[in-house]
């Protein structure tokens, strides 16, 4: 996977103003937006000055013009206080991958400023009933009239679903001679007939996210809202997860895992047990030992994966790597967090619960472990 990732000192100077960010605007809520399962929409401006809405966007599109591991910089730092808010962020970058890769040059200038500014919350919808893995089996579909598409079905499991305002979604507008279905994409805007909002889920964790349905209910818009050409669908839907999604849940759980690093050494500085502080305990210090050694390969893993983006070339195995890696890695963590804090890991009082219920929300999220260990097979069968 080539050298070993160092930062640069730009990119440093963008670790320091983001988690100044975090820690002023984020910290200090983050437990109730978990608590009361809210996603503050009203951050997006602020999250757009500091550059986090648009960071891999190019300057002539409202975007910071910088890279994936700037990305990456930033939701670590986000997630590492709130892992829902993270999600969203990642999701609301999905929609800007789609339309600058793909997208025309009107919809680029149309869409991709008022994303970069935060004046707008992008999405991606994707997965159906019949599961997220099975790209090629969506039901949701695009009918050609003469006027544009009629888009009807539904998405479920959707980040963002109800707050977007700059919708991706991928339909099905036939089959080839195979029987397998043709997929495109389209831009929907909040607000267009037929879009309409559906249940919301009760999630584990992630919350600070919202996360539900996406209803097309005899959805029409014009022959403008296609990105690319019609069966450009799986190409753009997967082009979006296979990297950007998948970098984007690895950061979230490097962040998880800083968290669990940081919270766990200072409970162990200062709580007393028969006269002395429990990290001069040698099971504590193993605990702390395996959090931080996850951290520091998850870390790694990511980093790399994106400066292999950033060179242009092919990196969806290496996020893959990082993803599985860093989410089952981000799960241990909390486990360990909570075992050495004892009774007050299981306190909500206290973020650990959070770390671990937003760690295994992670795990299917963007694909689940078993789909990362299928990828990561069948490229080391095809090149080891």
């Amino acid at each position: 996977m080539g050298a070993v990732f160092k930062f640069t000192e730009e990119q440093e100077m963008i670790r320091k103003a983001a988690r100044e960010f975090a820690e002023a605007e984020i910290a200090p809520y983050a437990a109730e937006w978990d608590s009361k399962d809210i996603c503050p929409v009203e951050l997006w401006p602020m999250l757009g000055e500091v550059g986090a809405t648009g960071t891999f966007v190019p300057e002539a599109y409202g975007g910071v013009g910088l890279g994936h591991v700037e990305r990456a910089i930033f939701i670590e730092e986000i997630s590492r206080y709130s892992a829902g808010l993270g999600i969203a962020l990642m999701t609301h970058h999905l929609a800007i991958e789609a339309i600058l890769r793909f997208g025309s040059e009107e919809q680029k200038n149309k869409y991709l400023p008022i994303l970069c500014s935060g004046e707008k919350i992008g999405g991606l919808s994707v997965t159906e009933p019949g599961g997220g893995s099975d790209f090629a089996g969506q039901a949701a579909s695009a009918e050609k009239i003469d006027s544009g598409w009629v888009l009807n079905g539904r998405k479920c499991f959707i980040t963002n679903a109800g707050i977007a305002d700059i919708n991706v979604i991928i339909c099905k507008t036939g089959e080839d001679e195979k029987g397998r279905g043709i997929l495109s994409a389209f831009i929907v805007e909040t607000g267009t007939e037929g879009l309409k909002p559906g249940r919301h889920e009760n999630k584990l964790g992630l919350r600070g996210s919202i996360t539900g349905d996406v209803i097309l209910d005899n959805c029409k818009i014009g022959d403008d809202a296609i990105i690319g050409k019609d069966g450009d669908g799986a190409k753009i839907g997967m082009g979006a997860i296979g990297e950007v999604g998948r970098a984007g849940m690895t950061a979230i759980c490097v962040g998880i895992l800083r968290a669990c690093c940081e919270d766990a050494v200072k409970f162990a500085k200062e709580r007393i047990v028969a006269g002395k502080p429990i990290s001069k305990y040698q099971a504590i210090q193993f605990e702390i030992a395996d959090i931080r050694t996850d951290y520091e390969a998850a870390k790694a893993l990511l980093y790399t994966a994106a400066s292999i983006k950033d060179e242009g070339k092919p990196a969806t195995t290496a996020f893959a790597v990082a993803k599985y890696f860093a989410t089952e890695a981000a799960v241990r963590g909390a486990k360990r967090c909570m075992d050495a804090m004892g009774g007050y890991g299981i306190v909500n009082e206290y973020a650990v619960g959070r770390y671990l219920r937003d760690a295994l929300a992670s795990i299917p999220s963007g694909g689940t472990s078993h789909i990362q260990k299928l990828i990561i097979a069948g490229d080391t069968l095809k090149n080891f």
